[in-house]
C-alpha cells in the first residue's frame, strides 16, 4: 500500500493522504486584497475528502505586501472574502491553514500604503522584484525597522490570526521562508542589526519565536505551523552558517507541540527549480535529526520520490505546487498512477481564470481522444 495514500494525524486532526497543496502565491484576490468567488472555486477544485490545503501567502500587516493581488486579513473587512474559500473546502470536507506572512524588504513604493518605503530588518541593498500596476519591478531599497514597529508587527500577525478564527480556517501557519520578512531575520545576510534582534541566531531567531507563541495565544499549539526554507537563497539571501541557524531554529519550535513544520527543499531557488542542484531532499534530513514532530516536505516533489521521502522518514506529508496548480485531481492521480496535466508557467501569477481554474480533471475518455 502506498503510504503516501494513507491517514495521518496533522495536529488534532486525521488526514485522509499525505499530498498537501502546497502555499501558492497566485495574485488572484480582488480589490482591497480581497479573496473572491474565483478564489473559492480554486481552491475547492483541490480539495478532497480529508485532504489538507495550506492557504497562499496572506499579508498580516498593511505594508506587507510585495505582490498586486495577493490577498489579505490585514482588516476585519477581508474576513468574508476568506469565509468562502473556507465554506468551500470544509463542503467538500477538507482541511485548511491560513498561511500568513510580510514580505519585508521584498516590496515596492507602489503596492504600500501611501506609498511608504518597504521594511526589512536591516537597510541593506539587494535584488528582486516586486508585482505592481507596472508589472514586475525591482525592489524599493528598504529601512530597517524600529524596535516599537517590531512590537507592533507581532500583534499585527496574532490580530490576524484571530481574524483567521473567525474568517473559518483550521488552523495557521508562518511563512519564515523564501526571502520574506521572517527569513530577513534570521539569516545574517540581511539581518546586520545589534540589538536583541541581530548578531546571534539566538536574537535573530528572536522575532519568529516571539510571533509564533503570539499564534500559540490565539489558536493553541498544535493549531500553529511554521515554514522554514533551510538554505534557501531567493532574494539576495544568505547566512554565513545556515546548518547551526535551522537547526537552532528546528529546535526550538520542537519545543512547542506545534502541528508541523514545513520545509522548503533549498534546489527550489523561490518559485523556480534549479535543475543544477542536487536533488537530495538535504533540508529534510538535517532537520528531522533534530525535529521528531510531523513534517512537511516541500520542493519540486513527483509522486515517486514523495514516497520515498515518506518511507525514509524524514517527512510525514509532502506539499506539491505546480504539478497541484495543473491538476485539480493531483490525490487522486497520484494514487491511481495516471497522467498528469502540463502546468502553464506564464499563468502561475496574476490574471483571470485562465490558468487558474480550467486546468482539467482526469477524463478517460479525453486522453483517449
Amino acid at each position: 500500500m502506498s503510504k503516501l495514500m494513507s491517514a495521518v494525524k496533522l495536529g488534532p486532526y486525521q488526514i485522509s493522504h499525505r499530498v498537501v497543496l502546497a502555499p501558492l502565491t497566485r495574485m488572484r484576490a480582488e480589490e482591497g486584497a480581497m479573496p473572491g468567488p474565483l478564489m473559492a472555486e480554486y481552491y475547492a477544485q483541490r480539495t478532497s475528502a480529508g485532504g489538507f490545503l495550506i492557504g497562499e501567502a496572506t499579508i498580516a500587516a498593511a505594508n506587507g505586501n510585495g505582490y498586486l493581488g495577493a490577498p489579505g486579513l490585514y482588516e476585519d473587512s477581508q474576513i468574508a472574502g476568506w469565509k468562502l474559500v473556507t465554506d468551500a473546502v470544509h463542503a467538500k470536507g477538507g482541511r485548511i491553514f491560513l498561511q500568513l506572512y510580510h514580505a519585508g524588504r521584498q516590496s515596492n513604493v507602489d503596492v504600500q500604503p501611501q506609498g511608504s518605503t518597504p521594511v526589512g530588518p536591516s537597510e541593506i541593498l539587494h535584488g528582486g522584484v516586486a508585482y505592481t500596476t507596472a508589472g514586475w519591478v525591482p525592489n524599493t531599497p528598504n529601512r530597517a525597522l524600529t524596535m516599537e514597529e517590531i512590537a507592533d508587527l507581532v500583534e499585527s500577525f496574532r490580530s490576524a490570526a484571530q481574524r483567521g478564527i473567525a474568517a473559518g480556517f483550521d488552523g495557521v501557519e508562518i511563512h519564515a521562508a523564501n526571502g520574506y520578512l521572517f527569513d530577513q531575520f534570521l539569516q545574517d545576510g540581511s539581518n546586520k542589526r545589534t540589538d536583541v534582534y541581530g548578531g546571534s541566531i539566538e536574537n535573530r531567531s528572536r522575532f519568529l519565536l516571539e510571533v509564533t507563541n503570539a499564534l500559540i495565544s490565539v489558536w493553541g499549539s498544535d493549531k500553529v505551523a511554521v515554514r522554514i526554507g533551510p538554505s534557501g537563497s531567493w532574494g539576495d539571501m544568505s547566512d554565513s552558517n545556515p546548518e547551526a541557524l535551522f537547526t537552532y531554529v528546528a529546535q526550538q519550535l520542537a519545543k512547542l507541540n506545534l502541528a508541523y513544520l514545513h520545509l522548503i527543499e533549498p534546489r527550489i531557488a523561490g518559485n523556480i527549480e534549479d535543475e543544477a542542484k542536487d536533488q537530495n531532499p538535504v533540508a529534510s534530513q538535517l532537520i528531522r535529526k533534530h525535529y521528531k514532530g510531523t513534517i512537511i516536505a516541500a520542493g519540486g516533489f513527483t509522486g515517486d520520490s514523495a514516497e520515498a521521502i515518506i518511507n525514509a522518514g524524514d517527512a510525514d506529508l509532502v506539499a506539491f505546487g505546480r504539478h497541484f496548480i495543473a491538476n485539480p485531481d493531483l490525490p487522486e492521480r497520484l494514487r491511481r498512477k495516471l497522467p498528469l496535466n502540463p502546468y502553464d508557467r506564464p499563468s502561475f501569477f496574476g490574471g483571470n481564470e485562465a490558468g487558474y481554474t480550467d486546468y482539467p480533471f482526469y477524463s478517460a475518455e479525453a486522453v483517449a481522444a
